[in-house]
């Protein structure tokens, strides 16, 4: 069953596992290293310790923001 979710202002479908999706599993069916990135969900900033048993259901919307190292 698709989930339809609104990713960083686009529209997205994922078949996230398990079902229902929690928002680990989303970020994984997104394909981005969990340890480089921050959440928001549905406005919120998510506590990375939260993920695997914080739900995302069908209409949510997510802001996901990959951390860049650099410098000089």
């Amino acid at each position: 069953m698709a989930l339809k979710l609104t990713v960083n202002g686009e529209v997205r479908c994922l078949d996230p596992e398990p079902m229902p999706p929690t928002l680990e599993a989303v970020i994984a069916a997104l394909g981005h290293n969990p340890q480089l990135v921050v959440a928001e969900h549905n406005g919120v900033i998510a506590p990375r310790g939260g993920w695997a048993s914080t739900t995302v259901g069908e209409g949510d919307s997510l802001e996901i923001v990959t951390i860049v190292g650099g410098g000089s």
